[in-house]
């Protein structure tokens, strides 16, 4: 039996995001339905919407949703009715990078997340006057006050949670920390370098500041996001605008960074971040340009012991991270408050306008 509810659908590339009704399917053994309180907006899901990621339109995006599970399909286990949940990605459990705890290297990570709008089986959740339209995104689709939910997408967190803040813990939070603590893993006396200070490169610069490191470098063109970079544990700040040879710059401020995460998706600052690791140094590529997109890198350099490492969601294992993130945020210990503006679901583009102009770091948007 279906379930009409509203939800935000693009149309098309390029399109806005339009609030109106949708029908879902009914639960499929290994699903939740979740009634949505917060949905983080995130650059992924506009990428996707401006058809950067061949994503099917029109569709249903969202992936950083947070809310109450209003239902169980019959081989759910690991939910019941009432309890509170965090949204993140999907994965198959059963290939070898799950088994091995990282899923988000699952076997079949893409179609199943980012660019299939369905189901395994070919099947959308979402369907509008009859008709599919692209779902499932990040087995999700949170942009929807009703939602259907991949079980494995979901992670309970206890009932005094505060589900409208730790909504983006699902997928920028957790992708910032993770380079930071999964990849990078500072030792006493390292050089983290962060370069763009978005929602991304924030949470780097929150995550190096519980680790033994004692140089954390900011790097944006945004004097506000320096300033809150450096509020939250930047040691550092540099104004890209402001100099001539950034790859230079960082090199003289650390003598050669130990670790760089780059979260910009522009390939001449990837370079950059490249060319100002130290010996044995490694780059993370956390922001996704479009399909394609190459950099050059200086071979010689490189057999300093130099790596560069891609990164997907943080390299996470997310019933493990996410309520430990969760904990540090009302700890206090990592201040995502400082992050985060509301918007009424209804004013998703208006939060969406605010995200691209640089006025909100991470807009979240309450059901």
């Amino acid at each position: 039996m279906s379930t009409t509810t509203q939800a935000a659908v693009v149309e098309s590339a390029g399109a806005p995001f339009t609030v109106g009704e949708v029908e879902l399917d009914a639960l499929r053994p290994d699903e939740i339905l979740v009634r949505m309180v917060a949905a983080g907006l995130c650059h992924t899901d506009l990428g996707v919407a401006s058809g950067g990621l061949p994503f099917p339109l029109p569709g249903v995006l969202g992936h950083e949703g947070a809310g109450v599970v209003e239902e169980v399909g019959s081989g759910v286990r690991s939910l019941v009715p009432g309890d509170q949940v965090l949204l993140s990605f999907s994965s198959c459990g059963t290939c070898g990078r799950c088994r091995d705890g990282h899923p988000a290297y699952c076997d079949v990570w893409l179609p199943a997340n980012l660019i299939g709008g369905a189901r395994m089986d070919g099947t959308s959740p979402v369907r509008r006057k009859g008709e599919p339209v692209g779902g499932h995104f990040f087995g999700q689709s949170s942009f929807s006050r009703l939602a259907v939910v991949d079980e494995r997408s979901a992670v309970r967190v206890g009932p005094e949670a505060d589900l409208s803040l730790l909504a983006p813990l699902g997928c920028g939070v957790q992708t910032g920390v993770g380079a930071v603590w999964n990849v990078l893993a500072p030792r006493p006396g390292s050089s983290v370098v962060v370069l763009g200070v978005g929602a991304v490169g924030l949470s780097a610069v929150m995550a190096a500041r519980l680790t033994p490191a004692t140089r954390i470098i900011a790097v944006d063109r945004v004097a506000e996001r320096l300033e809150l970079a450096h509020e939250l544990g930047a040691t550092d700040v540099v104004d890209a605008g402001q100099v001539g040879d950034l790859a230079g710059a960082l090199t003289e401020l650390t003598g050669g960074a130990d670790g760089v995460v780059e979260t910009t998706g522009n390939p001449g600052v990837l370079r950059h971040g490249i060319d100002a690791l130290a010996p044995r140094g490694t780059a993370v590529i956390v922001g996704a340009p479009p399909f394609g997109t190459e950099v050059g890198i200086d071979v010689n350099a490189m057999l300093a012991g130099k790596r560069v490492v891609g990164l997907t969601l943080g390299d996470a294992e997310t019933r493990t991270l996410i309520p430990a993130l969760a904990r540090l945020v009302v700890d206090g210990r990592l201040p995502l408050e400082r992050l985060v503006r509301h918007y009424p679901f209804e004013e998703i583009q208006t939060a969406v306008a605010d995200m691209v102009s640089g006025a909100t770091v991470k807009p979240v948007l309450t059901f």
